[in-house]
């Protein structure tokens, strides 16, 4: 197998299932939108090109013979790549094959239609589409999960429907790339309370092609949705897609093929940095390694009229478009600052020039904050700033003066300190109510033991921060403050029980077993820890919240186990920076060799593309071909298909593994665990500061232009 993942590397399983089986529907990206691809063999929804939205409309729903194809019952196979998904099924008589991409460099979604005639006889088969759209552009950021939208009227055009918004700056023309008979619905339009499964997807009118087709011979027709604020570009998006649907398809997979191998060539025209590659034997390490990158380049967005130029997402294709989660994108921090680390740095100083104690993302439509605090916000600023600087060198960034004019370095002395703020009569802060912390566990409020600890990681890696910059009376100022700190958030621990407790307001304590604070407290006091607690949290976690191939992000031992069933941070499942974490945590506590062992049945779970926001533990809902399943969009649920704390895995395998951890002054004493694995593993070409290295599993480090580089070669 290549060193650089290709399109086919990534596939994922084929999944095949009937109607609205618990089957999450996939997703796809060209950078300029995004596209939900329904459970049907043609239907897509959410189909959105910043700065025009459409909610979770639902268009191009398939008839086959003049019957909506759902009804048949006939099972359908999915068959996702980062470049297309492929569906599939059957029919008495016929073999129908959709092809769906994103076509690269346009606001449109193209699907490439074929029916195979597998009877005796010849078949004239109708074939028909009812297309929709609910197309806005709002006046300024999307602040609700579900991205705007509003009815819009319809018009035909030869062999296509044309849909605009009231104000006349949110257009969707969509057709077929054939002869077609074209008709509108004369319905009542959508309410403008649409509500999927309520209001219904709405019919706007719909498109017929009438395929003849031979014994034994296949026939095709193209569909293209094109999206865009005037109907001239709109309908030259619809024009350039439409001239050759299967061209746009062969283009889609070049395209993707282009930005995996960018991703890890230096010097390349697509990114401000590259990951290094990785090379093992393996399958995965590999795996897991490949599935964070693909997650974290999945979410580049560089639409027109982003304000930052380009960002990153965090959640696609159904909730949150345009919005960059602060906690999001800090579990990816590391994979940032090698891959695209100028994008990145603008998101940092986007997000110091705000208020972080008030939001939780920032729009990149307009800059403006979305949502509310979330309490991790001081710890991920610092982090993301730390590894900006670790990983690319840039120490002069901490003297940058973003916004309010004080220096990048002011701000992390503000987040190591900010907990003292949140205190009452406590020495620890209380973050609050639930919805500032993990939203659907109720037990987890107040004083937790993870940001706490957090707290204790912040005040040493800005004193480190500080002692490298000549500041040593300040540094000790900080670390004695963590040092005086430490030992309040070891007195939440629960003797002999591995976990921790959350104390309340009131000074009563509520017994949490979570793995937040098994994975925050193990990667960031563990040293802290005596080896009796060490022993005990590592023993509740493989007895209560591992499982062969993902884990339970709340013990179903846990009282609030009945409170959600949201899967992200409950029994049922979760996040998929979680498992990533935990490993690092196994690390952490002196248990690398669990984590290792623990590999396998992760790498199963990339299966499905790139992680979702959950996926079910296997208790919960079976493993698919012995990956966790991915939870659906719809409630109670309410799971993204993918979400960009991928990059989790990047960092898992970077630093847990191959032990690298740079400071501000260099890659420093590399120690990891990776030889345990596979002795002869490396990280090729791997960026840190002004060194372009190889990190070798026995802990050496070869500059790739040095002498011995060939030699580690």
């Amino acid at each position: 197998m290549s060193l650089i993942p290709t399109v086919d590397d990534l596939a994922a399983d084929p999944v095949t299932h009937h109607y609205d089986d618990m089957i999450a529907p996939s997703g796809l990206t060209n950078f300029l939108g995004t596209v939900r691809v329904d459970h049907d063999l043609t239907a897509v929804s959410a189909t959105t090109f910043p700065p025009v939205s459409q909610g979770l409309a639902k268009t191009a729903v398939l008839f086959v013979d003049g019957r909506i194809f759902e009804s048949y019952g006939a099972p359908v196979t999915h068959e996702w790549r980062p470049d297309r998904v492929v569906r599939r099924a059957t029919l008495p008589g016929l073999e129908i094959e959709a092809v769906t991409v994103c076509a690269p460099g346009q606001t449109a979604v193209a699907i490439d239609v074929r029916i195979t005639n597998s009877g005796t006889s010849h078949r004239s088969v109708p074939a028909m589409l009812t297309l929709a759209a609910r197309a806005t552009r709002a006046a300024g950021a999307w602040l609700d999960a579900e991205a705007p939208s509003e009815r819009d009227t319809v018009e035909s055009d030869a062999s296509r429907l044309v849909f605009s918004n009231d104000a006349g700056d949110a257009w969707s023309v969509q057709g077929v790339d054939t002869e077609a008979s074209v008709r509108l619905s004369g319905v009542a339009p959508t309410p403008d309370e649409y509500e999927v499964g309520i209001g219904g997807t709405g019919r706007g009118g719909d498109v017929t092609v009438v395929l003849e087709i031979a014994p034994g011979q296949t026939a095709r027709f193209g569909y293209v949705h094109a999206i865009a604020t005037t109907r001239q570009a709109a309908f030259a998006a619809f024009d350039a897609t439409a001239l050759d649907v299967p061209a746009v398809v062969a283009a889609s997979e070049q395209f993707w093929n282009a930005q995996l191998e960018a991703a890890f060539t230096p010097g390349n025209a697509e990114f401000s940095g590259h990951l290094p590659v990785l090379e093992t034997s393996s399958e995965a390490l590999r795996t897991l390694y490949w599935w964070g990158v693909l997650g974290v380049i999945w979410f580049r967005r560089d639409f027109a009229g982003n304000v930052l130029g380009r960002s990153y997402d965090t959640l696609m294709p159904n909730y949150w478009a345009t919005t960059t989660f602060i906690w999001d994108y800090s579990l990816s921090s590391i994979t940032h600052a090698l891959l695209d680390p100028e994008p990145m740095k603008r998101q940092l100083s986007h997000w110091i020039t705000s208020d972080t104690h008030s939001h939780f993302g920032t729009s990149s439509l307009t800059g403006e904050p979305v949502g509310r605090w979330y309490s991790v916000n001081d710890y991920a600023m610092t982090r993301l700033v730390d590894d900006y600087v670790r990983y690319t060198g840039d120490a002069r960034y901490l003297d940058e003066r973003p916004g309010d004019g004080r220096p990048i370095v002011d701000h992390l002395r503000y987040w190591s300190l900010a907990w003292q703020e949140l205190r009452g009569d406590s020495a620890l802060a209380d973050y609050g109510e639930i919805d500032n912390l993990l939203e659907c566990v109720s037990s987890y409020t107040h004083e937790v033991a993870s940001f706490n600890a957090a707290n204790v990681w912040n005040l040493r890696t800005t004193a480190a921060i500080l002692e490298a910059r000549g500041d040593g009376k300040e540094a000790a100022g900080l670390l004695a403050e963590a040092d005086a700190l430490v030992a309040s958030v070891v007195d939440l621990y629960l003797p002999g029980q591995g976990f921790f407790a959350a104390q309340q307001p009131d000074g009563s304590r509520l017994p949490v077993r979570h793995c937040y604070d098994f994975n925050i407290v193990g990667t960031t006091i563990a040293a802290d820890l005596d080896e009796s607690t060490r022993r005990e949290m590592v023993d509740f976690f493989v007895r209560e919240l591992q499982t062969p191939s993902w884990l339970r992000s709340l013990s179903p031992w846990d009282a609030d186990a009945s409170y959600s069933v949201r899967p992200d941070h409950q029994w049922n499942g979760a996040y998929p920076a979680w498992p990533a974490d935990a490993a690092r945590s196994l690390v952490a506590l002196g248990e690398p060799q669990r984590a290792l062992d623990w590999l396998p049945g992760l790498a199963r779970s990339t299966n499905q593309g790139p992680p979702a926001q959950a996926h079910f533990q296997e208790e919960a809902q079976p493993a698919i071909n012995g990956g966790a399943r991915k939870a659906p969009p719809q409630l109670p649920y309410i799971i993204d298909w993918s979400c960009s704390a991928s990059g989790a895995y990047v960092a898992l395998v970077i630093e847990s593994l191959f032990g690298v951890d740079p400071s501000i002054d260099g890659i420093g004493t590399v120690s990891g665990c990776v030889g345990a694995l596979d002795a002869e593993a490396v990280l090729r070409g791997l960026r840190v500061g002004g060194r372009l290295v190889d990190v070798h599993a026995n802990g050496a480090v070869v500059d790739v232009d040095g002498p011995d580089a060939m030699t580690a070669r």
